[in-house]
C-alpha cells in the first residue's frame, strides 16, 4: 500500500495543538476591511478550533489517524 499524500493546501491552513486539536484562521480578514469595525477585525485575528462536524474531513486531508 502506498503512503497517503497530505493535501498541500490543508497543511498550509491548519495546525495541530499539543493535545491533538486542529486550529484554523478565521475568515473575512483578507480584504475590504474598511467597512469593518476595529473590534471586529481584532477579534478575527485570533485562531479558532475546527468544529467537530468538519474534523473528519480535515483529518483525512492531513492524513491523521482517527
Amino acid at each position: 500500500m502506498p503512503k497517503m499524500k497530505t493535501n498541500s493546501s490543508a497543511k498550509k491552513r491548519f495546525s495541530i495543538t499539543g493535545t491533538g486539536k486542529i486550529t484554523r484562521k478565521n475568515a473575512y480578514k483578507s480584504h475590504i476591511l474598511t467597512k469593518m469595525s476595529t473590534k471586529q477585525k481584532r477579534n478575527l485575528t485570533h485562531t479558532s478550533l475546527v468544529s467537530d462536524a468538519d474534523m473528519g474531513n480535515v483529518k483525512r486531508m492531513l492524513c491523521i489517524g482517527k
